[in-house]
């Protein structure tokens, strides 16, 4: 049976775009040769909706949406997934589904049985789980559909199941001959391995052909990275969808391509240990995550604050990526403390990139703020409050850009400075998007020596020179901080991995430098919650899938 995978990119709401785009990839996959055609979870109305599922017209454009697609299907039935209502229960009216349309119509649904409810998702907050599952009969054939977490549940894979029933089997025990599965699941760093290994042990095991189509593109934070496959009952590779782009693919799950010309069916797998590394994966995922915030929120460019620092360096990097640079504004702010050779840096780097490039220089706004605030601050200690008024003077400058332009103003903070409040309130945290606020700065480095393997885009001192944020004399970022190596293990263990004092101390680190730490880290949620919204590319992201009250005292003594 030939299945075709429509690895796509929708967007939440463009019901009109959604549906075009599907359409045109439902005839791409019906002309190479598709028997059977899968979209992904939720495509019509956009993934993950949110709270928009709970205004009755956004659910109504879905299925009319719905109705709409089913009218231009033919033959070749295309599966894909929307939301329905659920009218034996008012109370909880939704389900996340999947329709079968041939013909016309839409001849077969089917409901989501697993509902996630950890991380960034809360699908229980909307959606009443599917109680039971059957097979769909189609061309004397038994095929099981299933929809993103209900394949997630294989008792022989996770240690810790999350769920009591495990779809799958419940469809191979009624009889299901192949595994389909329509999916919208987020990437972080290391799932694309995570996900293919674990599909590939449900078909081995279960000896049952899988295809799993799985979203492509980027919505607010989360970046959905396809990689779509289809699978022998032996778990071998057929198919495999491109990484973090728009894909087709057609496959035969039992004759592995042998009715249809090889060129036109397998796309040459990758397997795990011959991903692209995972610098290159970081960079595809923040790279579309820009793209689609931009454009999807109606515009074109972008500006930023360019320091010589590596931050700002790989920001702009990505943004040029991104969006081309031409669609890219750097701006360098100098006032007394910036370095000539930082300056330099920054011209170099726009050089490099052949982005628009200002030098706007902030010390007159400075010498006339400290005028203003002379009398007031007479006779206290030069602090973080006068090297503040630098950080927020260029943010001021940056958004009078903005609204001149048009363009939206990205962050240049990253994961380590987020976490322990190393950044100003209205001023470097100012921006509509914080395209690195999700990856350490031991990262960083790691990303821009990757960016730098072929030739120097960034410019090498910005590299190698202490991070600094200039905002006093001979000022480094481990005058505050612990050394980023330190620092980041520890973020890692407190904020990705939810371990405790005690138990990082027990892994060898002081505990002085523990408790600094963690105590920033707590200090600081107050202005995480301001921040911009940050893309997401680790297993815990500051932002929708961390949930810490800002008003509290929980702390633990060690």
């Amino acid at each position: 049976m030939i299945i075709g995978l429509l690895q796509l990119n929708s967007t939440i709401g463009d019901f009109a775009a959604n549906r075009k785009k599907l359409l045109a990839g439902y005839e791409q996959a019906v002309a190479l040769g598709a028997e059977f055609v899968l979209a992904p979870e939720l495509f019509l109305c956009g993934y993950p909706p949110r709270d928009l599922l709970q205004r009755a017209d956004f659910v109504d454009a879905n299925l009319a949406a719905l109705e709409e697609t089913a009218k231009s299907v033919g033959a070749i039935p295309l599966c894909v997934g929307f939301v329905d209502r659920n009218l034996e229960k008012p109370g909880r009216v939704l389900k996340n589904s999947a329709a079968v349309l041939q013909s016309g119509k839409v001849i077969w649904r089917t409901t989501k049985s697993l509902l996630p409810t950890y991380d960034v998702f809360d699908e229980d907050r909307y959606f009443e789980p599917a109680k039971s599952v059957a097979p769909f009969a189609f061309n004397g054939r038994k095929l099981g559909i299933t929809i993103c977490e209900d394949i997630w549940n294989d008792q022989d894979f996770w240690p810790d199941r999350l769920y009591r029933r495990d779809p799958v089997k419940e469809l191979i025990a009624q009889g299901a001959e192949i595994i389909l599965n329509i999916s919208a699941s987020p990437w972080h760093d290391g799932k694309e391995r995570t996900r293919l290994e674990m599909l590939r042990r449900v078909a081995r095991d279960e000896k049952i052909p899988l295809a799993q189509v799985n979203l492509t593109g980027a919505n607010d934070e989360l970046i959905f990275d396809g990689h779509s496959v289809a699978l022998n009952a032996a778990g071998e590779p057929l198919a495999f969808g491109k990484g973090f782009a728009e894909d087709v693919l057609v496959a035969d799950l039992e004759l592995g391509g042998a009715s249809v010309p090889a060129s036109r069916l397998v796309r040459s797998l990758a397997p795990p240990e011959e991903f692209p590394s995972r610098e290159a994966q970081i960079f595809s995922a923040l790279s579309l995550g820009i793209r689609d915030y931009v454009h999807k929120c109606g515009f074109k460019s972008v500006i930023l604050g360019l320091s010589g620092g590596i931050d700002s360096a790989l920001v702009a990097v990505l943004a040029s990526d991104a969006l081309g640079a031409e669609n890219v504004f750097g701006v360098a702010m100098p006032a007394r403390y910036s370095s000539s050779g930082s300056l330099a840096d920054a011209g170099t780097l726009a050089k490099n990139l052949g982005i628009r490039y200002e030098v706007l220089p902030i010390e007159p706004a400075f010498l006339a703020v400290e005028k203003q605030l002379e009398n007031v601050f007479a006779g206290t200690k030069v602090n973080e409050a006068e090297e503040n008024v630098q950080s927020r003077l260029r943010g001021v400058t940056l958004m009078a850009l903005s609204n001149k332009f048009g363009a939206l103003v990205l962050t240049t903070g990253n994961k380590s400075e987020m976490a322990v409040g190393y950044c100003t309130l209205y001023g470097d945290m100012n921006g509509a998007l914080a395209p690195i606020a999700d990856v350490f700065k031991t990262d960083i480095y790691k990303i821009a020596r990757w960016v730098n393997r072929e030739r120097e885009i960034i410019p090498a001192d910005s590299i190698t020179k202490p991070p600094s944020a200039e905002l006093r004399p001979n000022q480094t970022d481990q005058d505050s901080l612990p050394p980023y190596e330190t620092l980041d293990a520890i973020l890692e263990l407190y904020v990705v991995k939810n371990l405790g004092k005690e138990e990082i101390i027990r892994r060898g680190f002081d505990a002085a430098v523990v408790n600094d730490v963690v105590n920033k880290i707590n200090f600081s949620e107050y202005k995480r919650r301001q921040a911009a919204p940050g893309l997401k590319v680790s297993p815990r992201a500051f932002g929708m899938g961390r949930r810490i009250p800002i008003a509290q005292k929980f702390r633990t003594k060690v």
